[in-house]
């Protein structure tokens, strides 16, 4: 069995990126668990790094929480990712 999980895991991994929709939640959340930090991939040209916790975040960052759709739930929490703080200023 964990042969064919290595299998699937490995070819839904393209250039550094997870493509989330070949996964289930739970194998999901589980591979950011273990890898402590991962890119996310929802399409060809959507994509984030996503951490297993806020704590990855640096000192000028907040951690969010990163939603991502996979193969059974359309927006299913994955980690954490990072943003800006105040990166929604407004106008000067």
């Amino acid at each position: 069995m964990a042969i064919v999980l290595t299998g699937v895991a490995t070819s839904a991994v393209a250039q550094g990126r997870t493509f989330t929709r070949t996964f289930t939640c739970s194998a999901l959340k589980a591979l950011v668990a273990q890898t402590g930090t991962a890119v996310l991939a929802s399409s060809e040209l959507a994509y984030e790094t996503v951490h297993r916790d806020s704590g990855a975040c640096q000192q000028d960052e907040t951690g969010a929480p990163a939603y991502a759709p996979t193969l059974d739930v359309p927006a299913c929490f994955v980690g954490w990712r990072c943003k800006q703080h105040n990166s929604d200023a407004g106008p000067v």
